[in-house]
C-alpha cells in the first residue's frame, strides 16, 4: 500500500540511465528511477549531488546526453519544456520563482496559461484556494510581499493549476519556519490523497521519508540506495547521513 493508503499503480515515470552534462560537467551519470502512479517518492541527497538536475532532466530543462524518459507510457526525453507541462507533469522549483510584482492570482492564472478551459481553470482555482486559505485571504496582494511560507504555497498552487499527474516539488520546505514546513508537508500529503503522484526533492530527509511511500538516495550524480522510505529510515548510513545521528 502507498502512503495515501492506495495501492500504486503502473509506472507513470521511468528514468532509464540517464547521463546529462553541464558542459563538459557530468552531472548524472545513470540515473535510474521509477514512480508510480498514486505515489509520493523522494530522492535524497547532499547539495550538489544531482537532485535538482535530475528534475531538470524530467521537465526538460537539461536534455539527457543519454538514456531515456518515459512518461506515461510515452518517450519524453527529447521532448520540448512546455510540451512536457501540457502532457501532465508540473513542477514547483527550488526558490519559487513566483512574479513578484503580479499578484497572488495572476501567479497562479500563469500556471494555466497552456490551458482553455476556462470553467475548469476556475474550479482548479478553488480548489488551490481550499488547499490553501491563506492565498485566498491573499489573492490581490502582490506575491514579492508575502512571507517564504506563503509564497512557497503560492508556487505549489501555481503548479497544480496546469493539472499535472505528476508533480516535481523541488526543496519546498527550504528556508521556511517549523510551522510552515509542518503545513506543507500535511498539503503534499492532500495532494497526493487527490491523486497527483508526486517525486519530491528535499533537504529534510526526516519529513521527506515520513510523507514518501519510496526513496533514492544520489551521490555525485549516481543512484546508491533504492527502498521503500520505512526501510530508509532505518538504515543505518541514511540515518547517519541525512538524519544527524551519530
Amino acid at each position: 500500500m502507498s502512503a495515501n493508503g492506495r495501492s500504486p499503480g503502473a509506472p507513470i515515470l521511468e528514468v532509464g540511465d540517464v547521463h546529462t552534462y553541464y558542459g563538459s560537467i557530468h552531472a548524472l551519470k545513470g540515473v535510474s528511477l521509477t514512480v508510480n502512479d498514486g505515489e509520493i517518492v523522494t530522492l535524497l541527497g547532499a547539495n550538489g549531488a544531482g537532485k535538482t538536475t535530475t528534475l531538470r532532466s524530467i521537465n526538460g530543462l537539461n536534455r539527457p546526453r543519454q538514456g531515456s524518459i518515459r512518461f506515461d507510457g510515452r518517450d519524453i526525453t527529447t521532448v520540448p519544456a512546455h510540451e512536457i507541462v501540457r502532457r501532465g507533469i508540473a513542477q514547483s522549483p527550488e526558490g519559487r520563482r513566483l512574479f513578484p510584482r503580479m499578484t497572488v492570482t495572476e501567479n497562479l492564472e500563469m500556471g494555466a496559461f497552456q490551458r482553455h478551459d476556462r470553467s475548469e481553470i476556475r474550479e482548479d482555482m478553488e480548489r488551490v484556494f481550499e488547499l490553501f486559505p491563506r492565498l485566498q485571504e491573499r489573492r490581490s496582494q502582490k506575491a514579492g510581499t508575502m512571507s517564504g511560507g506563503e509564497q512557497q504555497m503560492c508556487a505549489i498552487g501555481r503548479a497544480l493549476m496546469a493539472r499535472p499527474k505528476l508533480l516535481l516539488l523541488d526543496e519546498p520546505s527550504l528556508g521556511l519556519a517549523p510551522i510552515f514546513v509542518e503545513r506543507i508537508f500535511d498539503i503534499i500529503r492532500q495532494i497526493n490523497e487527490q491523486g497527483t503522484s508526486i517525486l519530491l526533492v528535499e533537504q529534510n530527509a526526516l519529513m521527506a521519508l515520513d510523507a514518501a511511500d519510496r526513496g533514492y538516495v544520489l551521490e555525485t550524480g549516481r543512484i546508491v540506495l533504492a527502498d521503500d522510505a520505512a526501510s530508509l529510515k532505518t538504515n543505518e548510513e541514511v540515518r547517519k547521513t541525512y538524519l544527524g545521528e551519530t
